[in-house]
């Protein structure tokens, strides 16, 4: 029933923050684009977060999700002082493979909060939990190729980039004025190369590292019993005694 209202919540949500910012922009107000932006990850990140908790999980899939993300926090805690060398995104990706979009999108979020406790917390975090739960849930789309370094690489590559321009939007609607298509693509411009550090790693990571990271979690994923029936995933089925029927 929660996954039957969300998209019209989402939808009517979307509509009024639209209106508001086209009123604002009417009436000489601020720009309608911070607006805009932050009521689309907000939307987003409503839609996963409903669905995460309507579909009824099973305490042992929250426990390797929390897991995963407070794992994946840790990881980018001491390459912070490298910029944009994220080995977070490689694990997030990995998560999403093999645990589907809904818990990939979880451990993205869950990379950003845990790691800004230590990091710090702020109005970027909305965007940074944005941008890694979309990695995270994406990566379940690549189990249609063929489980090969350089496919995970490639994967690693794109998100590198798409992570940077999600950034990117941030800082534009945060720091930059006037808000215009040319003030973005200086933003962009400027980023460039924090974008490239960031793919590279990820290519890096992945590529070294992610089929035997994937081969290890699916082992977890068939103890768990979860199975994928026409791209979806089902939950864990337990006997009375709560082991799993495969024991």
């Amino acid at each position: 029933m929660k996954q039957r209202l969300t998209l019209p919540l989402v939808i009517a949500a979307l509509v009024a923050v639209l209106i508001l910012a086209l009123v604002r922009a009417a009436g000489g107000g601020a720009s309608p684009w911070p607006f805009i932006a932050v009521g689309i990850a907000v939307a987003v990140v409503l839609v996963f977060a409903v669905r995460f908790e309507a579909s009824s999980v099973h305490a042992r899939v929250l426990a390797i999700v929390a897991l995963l993300g407070t794992l994946s926090a840790l990881l980018r805690v001491p390459f912070a002082a490298i910029p944009n060398l994220q080995p977070s995104t490689y694990l997030v990706m990995c998560s999403g493979y093999v645990f589907g979009p809904v818990a990939g999108f979880a451990v993205g979020a869950l990379t950003a909060i845990v790691s800004n406790f230590f990091l710090g917390h702020g109005p970027w975090t909305l965007f940074q939990v944005l941008a890694w739960g979309l990695a995270g849930a994406s990566a379940a789309g690549l189990r249609r190729l063929e489980l090969r370094p350089h496919w995970l690489g490639l994967a690693g590559i794109v998100w590198g980039a798409l992570f940077g321009l999600i950034m990117n939007v941030w800082t534009w609607i945060a720091f930059v004025y006037p808000l215009t298509a040319q003030t973005f693509l200086i933003t962009w411009m400027a980023s460039i190369p924090f974008d490239m550090m960031h793919a590279a790693g990820n290519a890096f990571f992945l590529g070294l590292l992610g089929v035997r990271t994937i081969r290890i979690l699916e082992r977890y994923h068939a103890r768990f019993c979860w199975s994928w029936e026409d791209g979806a995933e089902s939950q864990p089925k337990d006997g009375p005694d709560g082991a799993s029927d495969r024991d």
